[in-house]
């Protein structure tokens, strides 16, 4: 199901781009929407559900200007991605800018969402196993990769406002799909294929105008990195970038924007590493 909460529409200038921002009620995709809003552009802060409605909704009451609205959604469900990607539209008028991002570290044996949802392989069951990369792929993967089809084919179809570029997809990924996740491989791997999917996409969607790029951070301090980060080997997370700390929310929001920026064109099919010279390649 999906739902939609929206502010009072007035009228917009023609230059302030739509901006659907996937995982928006809480960490990087907040700040991601809190930058967008600030560059004056009108923003749909997606969340997942119901336990994450007042977050979202605390997202969007503080968003600078104003267009901006709510929608809730489950990315592992098709058809309730093509909703959201219809409420969007509704909403905007036409979706200039999609950033997918939002993730979730699957729970072994509840599939659930889990700040650290370890399933070595050492350590986890079959049928446990199975089930974390099933929940993980659905929400990680095969959820952008149906919202981009939802998305793409708007922008393909509906021409943009004169000086506004016809489309910009950037996808957050992962460096843990290069340097590896041992603890939790299918988070890894769905981070993997979202960026290989994101450069198909830049070859298939660049004769038509769309660039498509996607960003690797390390680890970000957000709430999904807070047992990490806070708990005894939070020094030696740190300790990996030669600047000694990890990323600021704002910082790789920042980033974000820059990719989806009417001049950043020609870094389509880009994966940009954004981890501090963490881990080089």
């Amino acid at each position: 199901m999906s739902e939609v909460e929206q502010e009072p529409q007035p009228e917009h200038e023609p230059w302030r781009r739509g901006v659907l921002v996937t995982g928006a009620s809480r960490g990087l995709g907040a700040a991601i929407a809190r930058t967008f809003a600030a560059m004056g552009d009108r923003v749909v802060v997606h969340h997942r559900g119901a336990s994450s409605r007042e977050r979202a909704e605390e997202v969007l009451s503080g968003l600078e200007g104003d267009g901006h609205a709510r929608v809730a959604a489950d990315l592992a469900d098709p058809e309730a991605v093509r909703r959201l990607a219809d409420d969007a539209v509704a909403v905007l008028g036409r979706v200039d800018v999609l950033v997918n991002n939002a993730a979730l570290i699957a729970t072994p044996g509840s599939g659930s969402v889990s700040r650290r949802g370890d399933h070595a392989l050492e350590e986890t069951s079959y049928e446990d196993w199975v089930q974390v990369w099933q929940d993980t792929l659905a929400t990680n993967l095969l959820g952008p990769a149906a919202l981009t089809w939802c998305v793409a084919r708007h922008m393909i179809d509906v021409p943009p406002a004169e000086g506004v570029a016809v489309g910009r997809i950037v996808n957050v990924g992962s460096r843990g799909a290069f340097r590896g996740e041992p603890d939790i491989p299918a988070y890894g791997a769905s981070k993997a294929g979202l960026h290989a999917f994101g450069q198909s996409m830049a070859q298939r969607l660049g004769r038509h105008g769309i660039a498509v790029a996607s960003i690797a951070p390390g680890f970000i301090a957000t709430e999904m990195a807070g047992d990490a980060l806070d708990g005894p080997g939070g020094d030696a997370v740190r300790a990996q970038s030669p600047f000694g700390r990890v990323a600021t929310p704002e910082e790789v929001a920042a980033a974000v924007c820059a990719l989806a920026s009417p001049g950043a064109e020609w870094a389509s099919g880009a994966v940009l590493d954004f981890n501090g010279a963490s881990h080089l390649r």
